[in-house]
Order: structure tokens, then C-alpha cells, then sequence
């Protein structure tokens, strides 16, 4: 009897990754994007901070979440749980610890929303390279206002952090649109 049972029983499907689920694929992929942004941010990011005086600092780790939020598409809660995963990974080198783990779970909340506002419009194509860099301005802006306002006590130093941050975005907006086509073509994802 339970060889007919195991007969006739229906095979078991096993669904590939949706986008929009934090399955395993989707959490492998951000723990290989969040480790290379880690030794990236340790190696190139230093160099180039250093070669530039500390105005240009590729920050890798925003970048990796903005790529799983572009590939992904999770929902707005599962964004901030990936900002806050960032914020963890980035308080390894901060020097300042702590404003990371306000900054990131904002951004990555709102590269969510623009991701499902923008996904079905005319500026989709454009959402890796303005979506980045919207999204590190906001999230160096927000870490810049608890530095000089908690930290430093001086809210003129957001004036000076304010292009650092605007070149990091671009930086970073370079990085994801340059990344954005060939990790989706290895997934074997479209649109």
C-alpha cells in the first residue's frame, strides 16, 4: 500500500526565487553583495578616500543594498531590514558608531519606494543611477545631521559633509549602473 501511495503522489515542485521574497536566493545574493561591499569599502574606498583627501568615498555597502533592492524588489519592510543588516555590517569600520543604524534602514525604505512607484514607468531605466544616488544623499544627509547635531554640536558642519556626500552618491550611482544589467543577466532575471 505505500508503494502505491509513493506512486501515484504528486512530485513535489520546488518554485524558483519571486522577486519581492526574501527567499534564500535573495538572502544569499544580499550576503554576497554585503561582503564584497565590506572588503570593498575596506580596500577601494580607502584608497580613494586617502588619493582625494576624504572627498571621494565609494560606499560599497549602499550600494550592495541598493542592487538587492533593484534585483529583489522586496516590500517596504523587508528594505528596512535589509538598511538595518547594512548599518550592522557598516558599524564593523565606523568611526562614529551608530547613526548607520538610522540612515540605512531609511534609505533602503525609500529605494523600496521608488523601485515600486518607478518600476512601470518610462524612468525605470533610469532608476539605478538616480535611485542610487538619491538614496546615499539621503542616507549621508541623515547620518550627517546626527553627526553634527549629536556628535560634533555643530550644524554648520552639515554644509561641509554636504558634497562629500553628493560625490559619494554619484560614485555610488556609477557603481549600481554598472553592476545593475550584468548581476540581473547571471540571475537570469527580467523585468
Amino acid at each position: 500500500m505505500s508503494q502505491n501511495t509513493a506512486a501515484t503522489a504528486q512530485p513535489r515542485t520546488v518554485q524558483t526565487a519571486d522577486r519581492g521574497k526574501l527567499d534564500l536566493k535573495a538572502l544569499t545574493l544580499y550576503a554576497i553583495l554585503l561582503a564584497a561591499g565590506f572588503v570593498l569599502n575596506m580596500t577601494v574606498s580607502k584608497f580613494f578616500s586617502g588619493l582625494t583627501g576624504g572627498f571621494l568615498s565609494p560606499e560599497f555597502i549602499i550600494a550592495a543594498f541598493c542592487l538587492e533592492i533593484l534585483i529583489v524588489k522586496p516590500n517596504i519592510g523587508q528594505s528596512a531590514i535589509i538598511g538595518l543588516l547594512a548599518g550592522v555590517v557598516i558599524q564593523i569600520t565606523a568611526s562614529v558608531k551608530g547613526p548607520d543604524l538610522i540612515a540605512e534602514p531609511v534609505a533602503a525604505m525609500v529605494m523600496a519606494l521608488l523601485v515600486s512607484v518607478l518600476a512601470d514607468s518610462k524612468a525605470k531605466g533610469l532608476l539605478p543611477l538616480v535611485g542610487t544616488f538619491v538614496v546615499t544623499f539621503i542616507s549621508g544627509m541623515i547620518y550627517a545631521a546626527i553627526f553634527s547635531f549629536g556628535v560634533m554640536n555643530n550644524p554648520a558642519f552639515m554644509g561641509v559633509m554636504a558634497p562629500v556626500v553628493a560625490a559619494t552618491g554619484v560614485a555610488n550611482a556609477i557603481i549600481v549602473t554598472a553592476l545593475y544589467i550584468p548581476i540581473k543577466k547571471a540571475l537570469k532575471l527580467n523585468d
